[in-house]
């Protein structure tokens, strides 16, 4: 990549060359089961990000559509550097193909569907994800909220094109400062699952209002040959992770947070000493997602002619229980 770079920026620069055919990276992380920690590299992005936003993308498709969409949008790009980063296990299915379309033309999305405010009313939270198994985590962890606090009025955006999250004056993808004050408003806290390490997202948001609002959970370097979901427990990223620091840094705070706060805690516990027994997660893990999602995951999957004729049951049991 970094000698492609130079090259491809090159083309830009003079009309004597000729457009060619852009240089695709397919890069997984989090779920690499036996490999474990060697195999654990988010570091690349952050070497994406130094190159010249001429050139260089990254996308985080989290599901089969947003994955399609994504790749055929890259695919009759020319001159670029496009990093996708999507797992290699099966996955829940959040979008239609027409929604995954429209969400990686926007690039950040507000998902309706997984959210508890008012549209055009300020929420009491925003909760970003970037990454398919950190969406699924938010997911799971807005999933407890609605349950445990459903008067809790959460905004739920996901991220699939990272350079979105730039000022437009310093990459070409940047989203423009009304737009992004709409999605992430300018004076609420924000908690964010981002895919790799916290301190680049810092970097990427630094120039947007009150920067600090932005309550970042990554990879921080731990984790070994272990389960998936202690990977997150591990990089304090889980979704009971997520729900403490909501229920810290939100507004208008619900009157059972602290019950709320001692439950995550007892299940972090929980996992800890259940893993180490039986060297695999809980099923309660599996199943956290609600049936909300699990239910709008089979319908989206099912009309999708483009994931073919993979069994529904089958997909969703995998994660769901």
């Amino acid at each position: 990549m970094a000698l492609h770079h130079p090259c491809r920026a090159s083309v830009d620069s003079f009309c004597f060359f000729l457009p060619f055919s852009s240089l695709h990276s397919f890069f997984f992380s989090w779920r690499n089961d036996h490999n474990g920690f060697s195999h654990q590299g988010p570091g690349f992005v952050d070497a994406v990000l130094t190159k010249r936003g001429c050139v260089t993308r990254a996308y985080f498709p989290v599901d089969a559509n947003t994955l399609l969409a994504t790749a055929s949008h890259c695919f009759n790009t020319q001159n670029r550097v496009n990093v996708i980063v999507i797992d290699k296990q099966p996955q829940l299915q959040y979008l239609t193909i027409d929604e995954a379309i429209a969400h990686r033309e926007a690039g950040i999305s507000r998902w309706a569907w997984a959210s508890t405010d008012v549209e055009g009313e300020e929420p009491d939270v925003v909760v970003v994800s970037c990454g398919d198994v950190m969406t699924m985590e938010a997911l799971a962890a807005v999933a407890y909220l609605r349950e445990h606090a459903p008067a809790l009025k959460i905004r739920f955006l996901n991220v699939l094109n990272l350079m979105r999250l730039y000022s437009p004056h310093i990459h070409s993808h940047g989203m423009p400062d009304d737009k992004f004050d709409a999605l992430f408003t300018k004076t609420t806290d924000i908690v964010f699952a981002y895919h790799s390490y916290p301190t680049t997202l810092h970097q990427l948001v630094h120039n947007r209002p009150n920067p600090a609002r932005f309550h970042v959970r990554g990879y921080i370097e731990n984790g070994t040959t272990t389960t998936p979901f202690d990977m997150v427990v591990l990089n304090k990223a889980s979704r009971f992770h997520l729900v403490k620091r909501i229920l810290t840094c939100c507004k208008n705070a619900p009157a059972n947070t602290q019950q709320m706060l001692d439950d995550c805690k007892e299940r972090l516990a929980a996992h800890s000493k259940y893993v180490v027994e039986n060297m695999e997660d809980q099923p309660s893990v599996k199943r956290q997602l609600s049936a909300r999602v699990r239910h709008r995951s089979l319908e989206r999957m099912t009309r999708s002619e483009e994931l073919g004729r993979v069994g529904a049951d089958c997909f969703l049991a995998h994660f769901c229980g």
